[in-house]
């Protein structure tokens, strides 16, 4: 059994390639928000905003493939289970092609429902229907990087992950710096460089996966492939976390597009804030992907006291990085608003709600950890049922909150969203050591 020491050192190697590796992800955002945040209106911010926005539905709606195959890798590593390691990146990479493929084929039924749903001003909508023409056609690389990404956390090779997370994202960054600055290219620029950036991490990271395939192994029929007991497991897993996914973007949603509603001005503070809570959320992932890794592998070995151990210290790393955060943004708040936007007004309406923002981390470390447990004992039920309820409760307290205090009462009712996320999956928590010995 592993000490405390040798536990918490465990999860630090598990856990800084993640957190280095996801801070790239919001800085693409930042990129993209700062670049348009020069331009010469603060549509454009809005813009990029709301296609965004549509993106994380249709990428993060998919974030099963990653979520869940991480679960599942986890738990036959655990249990020793070298051709079930293989079997479920398989699996896990022909929904990502069937899907992905989907979204291409559905993007114009999907971008007129979209933006007969969000609300913004003409100018919002159309900068956004560019954006969105250009970067579904990612759609399919992106989500079989979520299914080679899952297989990699799911086997605790969280370095080989960061390589291909910081080619992803640095490939990214690089060409929407030159397509919009260089070449004028503007939102259309943007829009290609992650297209572009997604192929090329997808061709890097399936040579990476090729490599670390377990060589001893063997190899996976078509009919354990297509295994009906294994695929009924997966989709039942993957359709819950669909759903609780779901239930977070359109909380996301549903927040911006009350943004829209209190003016062009507060939907862009609002946005800019949006790459503070990214840089957040990325950086407390790692911890919480550590906990999937190190959860699911206990629940391989069906051992109640390595879950425990698990629990604890990706925990306590995850809330000593919360507070930091919360320290950087409080401190140095004004001067990122500056960096990201040089509208006036909009640096101006950010300042009177930085508080906010500052919060987040320690308000929601706490859900973003659980969310890891759960996703490490491919539990997810639980986390369906907590983030409907949530999402209800959301919209129904930030409802009359904003009409009564506006862009406050919206940050108040995101606030109490997070807070009862971590109350309901605690109380789901013993479910998850029933049946576990030591």
């Amino acid at each position: 059994m592993p000490s405390e020491l040798t536990m918490n050192r465990r999860v630090w190697r598990l856990a800084w390639p993640v957190v280095l590796s996801n801070l790239t992800i919001p800085l693409v955002g930042a990129v993209d928000t700062a670049v348009v945040g020069h331009l010469d209106a603060a549509f454009y911010i809005g813009g990029v905003a709301l296609g965004s926005l549509l993106f994380d539905y249709i990428y993060w709606g998919f974030g099963f493939l990653r979520m869940g195959t991480t679960g599942f890798v986890a738990q036959a590593k655990g249990a020793g289970d070298g051709t079930e390691v293989i079997a479920a990146l398989g699996r896990a990479l022909i929904l990502g092609l069937l899907f992905g493929a989907g979204c291409v084929l559905l993007s114009v039924p999907i971008e007129e429902t979209a933006f007969a749903l969000l609300e913004g001003s003409a100018e919002v909508e159309e900068a956004a229907r560019s954006y969105f023409a250009i970067r579904v056609w990612a759609a399919p690389a992106a989500l079989c990087n979520f299914s080679l990404l899952g297989w990699l956390f799911g086997m605790q090779a969280m370095r080989a992950g960061l390589v291909q997370q910081l080619l992803i994202n640095s490939a990214n960054v690089v060409l929407n710096l030159y397509f919009v600055l260089v070449l004028g290219w503007g939102i259309e620029g943007v829009a290609l460089a992650t297209v572009i950036a997604q192929y090329a991490g997808l061709a890097v990271g399936a040579a990476i996966v090729w490599r670390m395939m377990p060589r001893d192994a063997r190899r996976p029929t078509l009919r354990e492939l297509t295994d009906f007991r294994r695929l009924k497991a997966i989709m039942a897993v993957n359709r819950d976390i669909f759903l609780r996914t779901l239930a977070v973007l359109t909380a996301g949603a549903f927040f911006m597009n009350e943004s829209a509603k209190l003016g062009d001005t507060v939907l862009a503070a609002n946005a800019v804030f949006g790459v503070f809570k990214s840089f957040a959320g990325y950086g407390l992932d790692g911890y919480a992907h550590a906990a999937e890794a190190l959860v699911g592998e206990a629940i391989g070995r069906r051992s109640r006291s390595r879950l425990r151990e698990a629990v604890i210290a990706t925990t306590k790393g995850a809330a000593v990085l919360a507070l930091l955060i919360a320290a950087i943004f409080w401190f140095a708040g004004g001067p990122i608003i500056d960096l990201i936007t040089s509208i006036d007004g909009v640096r101006e309406t950010a300042r009177i709600y930085l508080p906010w923002v500052a919060a987040f981390p320690v308000l929601a470390v706490w859900s973003f950890q659980l969310d890891g447990i759960f996703i490490g004992a491919t539990r997810g039920p639980e986390m369906r049922n907590s983030m409907i309820f949530c999402l209800i409760l959301f919209v129904a307290a930030a409802t009359p909150l904003v009409a009564a205090f506006g862009n406050h009462g919206l940050w108040a009712g995101y606030s109490l969203f997070l807070a009862v996320r971590a109350v309901t999956l605690t109380l789901y928590y013993p479910r998850i050591e029933r049946g576990l010995g030591d």
